[in-house]
């Protein structure tokens, strides 16, 4: 999938003044500003949010959310909202299963993640539809028929903006001041655990992904996980600069020891033997890569690690990566 290559807010003070700034600069003019921070709004309940298909009135507090993507069901989730309706992914388990499943019982489930059936997003009478344009952007005329739709232009590697204009759309901006405050702080201290900044920038980490029916995708710069590798502060191979659009650098079982570092991170998605994560780790190439024979080599989950993409996503990513990388 192609991402964005804007640019991603640093530091906690950035992004809470960036969101203060949404809030108020997308609201309604002539109207009075709302106490909770979410912004001004105008006489009829509704405030205005800059969209990537234009300003769009929602409601000061939606009540009935439907979310068509997982950055969305993430990031709405993270903010204390339950969506009446989500879309799935192409997982077994439906919804990722990251989240902790009293968060996600009851959210009706409208379809596949790039399918959704439009008839059951309408039969929930959503009054806020939250997607992004490069998932559903062909069927906007369609979303926005049925309730007001906010769609960022790109997922993955924009989720910090992203989820400002999440929070924005939802009424949550002091929910989101305090989330990106946290995550700041959470990640401060998994640097501390691996030993400060210097260490952690000499730590060179790779992240491979098996994806069935693709080839073997070695994570660039420009992604969501390497977002928070890059917080963190840590180290990448040289490699990950080849990657195209800074995404992934793609490789064949032959290649796959360009992705070797001090540690390699590696996901599966779909089947192990049709994604060739079987062939792959059972090679010769494979076993003889440093980081295999130093035992630094970690499965990590892929609904996680590069499904979910958001805080809630992150904070439990920083929580492993501290474990795998203090081992």
């Amino acid at each position: 999938m192609p991402f964005s290559s804007r640019p991603v807010v640093a530091g906690s003070l950035a992004v809470t003044a960036a969101l203060a700034l949404t809030a108020c600069g997308s609201s309604d003019s002539g109207s009075n500003s709302g106490s909770d921070g979410s912004g001004s709004s105008s006489s009829d309940g509704t405030h205005t949010v800059a969209t990537a298909m234009g300003d769009v009135k929602v409601p000061v507090a939606p009540k009935r959310v439907v979310v068509l993507d997982t950055a969305e069901l993430d990031s709405a989730l993270t903010l204390g909202v339950t969506p009446v309706g989500a879309t799935h992914t192409g997982t077994e388990s439906g919804f990722l299963g990251y989240l902790p499943k009293d968060d996600v019982a009851g959210i009706e489930d409208v379809g596949e993640l790039m399918t959704p059936n439009l008839e059951a997003v309408a039969a929930l009478k959503p009054d806020l539809i939250l997607t992004s344009r490069i998932r559903h952007g062909d069927v906007y005329d369609e979303l926005s028929a049925i309730a007001p739709t906010v769609m960022t232009e790109n997922t993955g590697y924009p989720w910090k903006e992203n989820f400002q204009v999440h929070a924005n759309a939802l009424g949550k901006v002091p929910e989101a001041e305090k989330a990106i405050a946290a995550y700041d702080k959470h990640v401060g201290e998994v640097t501390e655990a691996l030993g400060g900044k210097e260490k952690a920038a000499a730590t060179e980490v790779s992240v491979v992904r098996f994806v069935e029916g693709a080839d073997i995708r070695v994570y660039g710069r420009r992604n969501y996980i390497a977002t928070i590798l890059a917080d963190v502060g840590l180290g990448r191979p040289a490699v990950v600069d080849k990657a195209k659009d800074g995404f992934s650098y793609d490789v064949s079982p032959e290649k796959i020891d360009q992705a070797d570092a001090d540690v390699v991170l590696h996901s599966t998605y779909g089947d192990a033997k049709k994604s060739k994560e079987t062939q792959t780790v059972g090679s010769g190439l494979w076993k003889n890569m440093g980081a295999v024979k130093n035992g630094r080599v970690f499965p990590v989950e892929d609904e996680l690690w590069i499904q979910g993409i958001g805080y809630t996503a992150a904070d439990r990513i920083l929580d492993e990566l501290q474990a795998d990388l203090t081992t």
